[in-house]
């Protein structure tokens, strides 16, 4: 073969490799283009001439209201049960699996051996392939019976519900760990080792160096995975589904069962409602509200990173 005929042949090769990967990136922007329009569609207008949702329900009704009750006979379209029921996850969540995440990323960063690092990551990158519907029972059949009633219930002598806000927000919180704990160490080990040396040069220990000086310079980037897990526990749906219960009320107490947005959704799904009634159509306006929470929170974290990130030469 020529070498012209080479030269053909790897540039064909080249520019079918580049049409694939621009065809995969566009396939990408038009699959969230297609989402939103359909919750767009179906939320605030319609293009099929039927009435969208917030054209029969006011939003001020909709994103004020305190009562959730779609599918009675006397509909109720308030959110804010929903919307207290998915922070209150998300909060429980976030306290549950920031600070091991964290932790885990300064020891895995820090401390850790090579060799013990090749055994403890694996493990910890096992939790993210777990599907979420084992948590669910997980929490509904050990993380509840087992240690949440015997200590609040047996102990302190205070109610307990069989589905709750707080064995949803456990095992969330055990659900992001692995995102948290891998973003952060990658922020952790990309401060650079002149930083480290400096502050082992002027007496510190490595306790100091790690928490006075690794931690503040990669704050940014463990921010950020902070930011992206509480989204992560925002969005997750069948683990919430199946441990938190399916009651829309507004409580802070983590003891009760709640519902949050992506339970109702959910919930809606399974077939049970009319394909174009006004509760199927609400199932989109909750997947809007919920699309742009977690929307919010990807694009604060991504204005944190490149607002306060470090930069070394």
């Amino acid at each position: 073969m020529s070498l012209h005929k080479k030269y053909t042949l790897a540039r064909f090769r080249e520019q079918v490799i580049e049409g694939l990967l621009v065809f995969c990136a566009l396939l990408s922007i038009a699959t969230t283009v297609g989402i939103i329009l359909v919750l767009f569609t179906e939320s605030i207008f319609s293009l099929n001439g039927e009435k969208a949702f917030f054209q029969e329900v006011s939003p001020i009704q909709f994103f004020f209201g305190t009562k959730w009750a779609p599918q009675f006979a006397e509909k109720f379209f308030g959110v804010l049960p929903l919307f207290c029921g998915t922070v209150l996850v998300a909060g429980m969540a976030a306290l549950t699996g920031l600070p091991a995440g964290i932790l885990a990323a300064i020891y895995l960063s820090e401390y850790a051996t090579p060799r013990v690092r090749k055994i403890v990551k694996p493990f910890l990158e096992v939790l993210a392939g777990i599907p979420s519907v084992v948590y669910g029972y997980f929490a509904l059949e050990f993380i509840t019976p087992y240690l949440i009633r015997p200590f609040f219930h047996d102990l302190l002598g205070l109610d307990v519900d069989g589905f709750n806000a707080l064995s949803a927000g456990i095992v969330v919180g055990i659900m992001v760990i692995p995102m948290v704990s891998s973003l952060s160490e990658d922020a952790l080990r990309a401060v650079p080792r002149s930083l480290r040396e400096a502050g082992y040069a002027l007496g510190s220990t490595k306790y100091d160096v790690c928490v006075r000086v690794v931690v503040p310079a990669a704050t940014s980037g463990i921010i950020a995975s902070f930011l992206l897990a509480i989204s992560r526990a925002v969005g997750e749906t069948m683990a919430v589904v199946i441990a938190a219960g399916q009651s829309p009320v507004i409580t802070l107490n983590p003891l009760k069962s709640i519902q949050t947005m992506t339970a109702f959704m959910v919930n809606i799904s399974l077939g049970d409602t009319p394909a174009g009634s006004i509760e199927y159509k609400s199932l989109y306006a909750v997947g809007l509200t919920l699309f742009c929470m977690t929307l919010f929170m990807n694009i604060l974290s991504q204005w944190w990173m490149r607002r306060f990130r470090e930069v070394y030469q």
